[in-house]
């Protein structure tokens, strides 16, 4: 990883209306500025490890970050994917514990690291944005309890159609209708809680059915609201 040059929280990050730092006060915003430090990562790179101890949080200015467990065979399950705005790391943080997943690099990314001190600063003097941090923390446990659900209600077909369908609501699709992340799939598996070779399989079956089109790791949605039809996603 290496250091860039530092960008200003009011020049960067504070015109994004997802950005948790939209209620802080012009010296707060300084304070961050001076405090935090930017460094770049390359794809691969581990920016937090489970069972280390995490010194401050991380705020993702550009890239992709994919967040997960390891099981006691060393096989991943992806939590979720972190983007540009959010930040990660901060339970940790406020919790005074060891970090309780991994953070890797899926698309190259710069980061801001903002050390603990001035997170416990800010949460203590700025209601707003402590508010701000309670709904983050409590969608996060809401979408973990949502993947409880599926993962014991579901079948593993459904849970790939719902997964591609989520993938399209957070990064996009372009031009072509094609996800805007590429993903192996063994990271999708790692997502739905499968192994491999059954994600290969249904997504073969998917592509047969005329659902998506494939070419590598690039997906490219046919039928959106039949896959819709297939995860149950009607609420």
């Amino acid at each position: 990883m290496n250091s860039f040059q530092t960008l200003s929280c009011k020049d960067g990050c504070l015109d994004r209306s997802n950005s948790i730092f939209k209620h802080l006060t012009p010296d707060e915003l300084e304070k961050v500025t001076f405090d935090k430090s930017t460094e770049q990562f390359k794809r691969g790179s581990i920016i937090y490890r489970e069972g280390s101890r995490i010194n401050g949080c991380y705020c993702i200015q550009k890239g992709i970050i994919k967040v997960f467990k390891t099981g006691i065979d060393g096989k991943e399950q992806i939590i979720r994917f972190a983007r540009t705005g959010d930040i990660i790391g901060f339970r940790s943080v406020l919790s005074n514990e060891l970090a309780c997943t991994t953070a890797e690099v899926l698309d190259e990314a710069s980061l801001c690291y903002i050390p603990a001190e001035t997170l416990v600063y800010l949460v203590k003097h700025n209601g707003n944005f402590s508010m701000e941090l309670m709904q983050l923390t409590c969608k996060e446990l809401g979408e973990a309890n949502t993947y409880i659900t599926d993962i014991a209600q579901k079948t593993v077909r459904e849970r790939l159609a719902e997964i591609l369908i989520h993938l399209k609501n957070d990064f996009g699709l372009d031009e072509n209708n094609i996800l805007q992340i590429s993903l192996t799939r063994e990271e999708l598996a790692n997502i739905v809680g499968t192994a491999t070779e059954s994600v290969i399989r249904l997504l073969s079956e998917f592509k047969h059915d005329q659902l998506i089109e494939l070419n590598g790791r690039k997906i490219r949605i046919l039928d959106e609201a039949g896959l819709i039809r297939i995860g149950n996603l009607y609420n």
